[in-house]
């Protein structure tokens, strides 16, 4: 048997008492002793604290790294300045993701690709296979170098700057990069992250230093996080899942990139990629998509299904596979991933208004349903046999109101039907 990778946080995990799983080949913590409900919650309070170090990491540098990007990656890398990073998907000439992933521009000469962990060994297979023997690009592996660590939640801006001077944190805004010091510790922070929290970041520190950087987070707040509340943030968030929301559906079909809704963030078109891998695909796809949006349904072919959040209105669990129908019993796609999540009630809605002490469970989830099916639509998800209530939503939550991360609540008596 192949022995399980470890980050440099494994035994800071195993001493808290974490519930460790195979998770692509990394040995990582699933929970920790207070429980998946009890991290997500606190996430959203006060800030949650993730070793992500299991991500892949590749470094490109040289004259021709800019090109290659700009022709692998559906996003435009040219825009990135010094200091800034972008969500991007790998591409096919199909239009189809191999993986999403992260662009970071810390340097002027190199760029910083974050992937997922299990797409790791795939995705460098496939930047080695479009430049073959070239010396204008070097692709260096890092992931075995670099360490990340996520700090998300109201409470991460305030964490960080008791450790790091307010001057040397990024500038206010998501996908801004700094450059610090953290008790005497180099440290890279992005305002990024996979929970759908306002107040987001990332940090790049070397292997050797992880353990000292977690300890000191910790220290002032940071609440350890898992794999499990990791996945129920995100999915609460309604952000993709490489192997749910991309790649593959349940049915054994390649997802167009554009059924994916931060397709409109993740892909360009702007003169500078000139023609890039799967740029004609991609075109029909946004040209399609524009139309569905208009309620002109004459292009299905090229977008024939699209990923939406969906309130299950009953108290049921979908999961990934279950089948989703029309209110006439007809199919019309799958659920893609799935949970019960929890949320913090809140006093009312507003820009400033934090969390009470109580918090409820709901059940959503994310689905690929045909492209001719509407927001606030009520559908029928297969749970165990029996056909359950869902509504299709714009979000089932919402990040835009800092520092807080808002529950929306699609409550039975404003159900409406589209």
């Amino acid at each position: 048997m192949t022995e399980l990778r470890k980050t440099p946080l494994h035994a800071r995990h195993v001493a808290l008492g974490a519930k460790m799983v195979d998770f692509g080949s990394w040995d990582m913590p699933l929970q920790y002793a207070g429980g998946i409900v009890a991290e997500h919650l606190a996430t959203r309070k006060t800030a949650g604290l993730f070793d992500v170090s299991h991500m892949g990491r590749f470094i490109f540098r040289g004259a021709g790294a800019l090109a290659l990007l700009l022709r692998a990656l559906t996003n435009n890398a040219a825009a990135l300045e010094p200091g800034q990073s972008q969500y991007t998907i790998i591409q096919n000439e199909a239009g189809q993701a191999i993986d999403d992933a992260y662009l970071y521009h810390f340097d002027e000469d190199e760029y910083l690709l974050v992937v997922n962990a299990a797409n790791r060994q795939k995705d460098w297979a496939y930047f080695q296979s479009l430049q073959p023997g070239s010396a204008e690009v070097d692709i260096a592996e890092a992931s075995d170098e670099i360490a990340m660590i996520s700090l998300q939640g109201p409470l991460a801006e305030e964490i960080l700057s008791s450790v790091i001077d307010a001057a040397h944190l990024p500038k206010p805004g998501r996908n801004h990069l700094s450059r610090a010091c953290m008790e005497g510790i180099d440290v890279d922070v992005a305002r990024t992250g996979y929970t759908g929290e306002p107040l987001c970041f990332e940090l790049f520190v070397k292997n050797c230093d992880a353990p000292a950087i977690w300890d000191i987070l910790a220290s002032r707040g940071g609440v350890p996080v898992g794999l499990g509340a990791r996945d129920t943030l995100r999915l609460e968030a309604s952000l993709p899942l490489y192997g749910h929301e991309l790649g593959t559906d349940p049915e054994g079909n390649e997802m167009p990139i554009f059924a994916c809704p931060l397709s409109r963030f993740a892909v360009s078109f702007a003169e500078a990629k000139g023609n890039f891998i799967g740029k004609d695909a991609l075109v029909r796809q946004h040209d399609a998509l524009g139309k569905i949006q208009a309620r002109d349904y004459s292009s299905l072919a090229d977008l024939p299904r699209i990923v939406k959040p969906l309130a299950v209105l009953e108290k049921a669990i979908a999961r990934q596979g279950s089948k989703v129908f029309d209110q006439h019993g007809e199919p019309i796609g799958y659920v893609t991933s799935g949970t019960m999540v929890p949320y913090w009630k809140t006093p009312s809605q507003g820009a400033k208004t934090g969390p009470s002490s109580a918090h409820e469970m709901r059940p959503i989830c994310l689905a690929i349903l045909d492209s001719n099916i509407a927001d606030r639509t009520i559908v029928q998800v297969e749970v165990r046999g029996k056909n359950v209530n869902a509504m299709t939503v714009p979000y089932n939550l919402r990040g835009k109101t800092p520092p807080y991360a808002q529950a929306v609540i699609y409550e039975k008596e404003n159900q409406s039907t589209s």
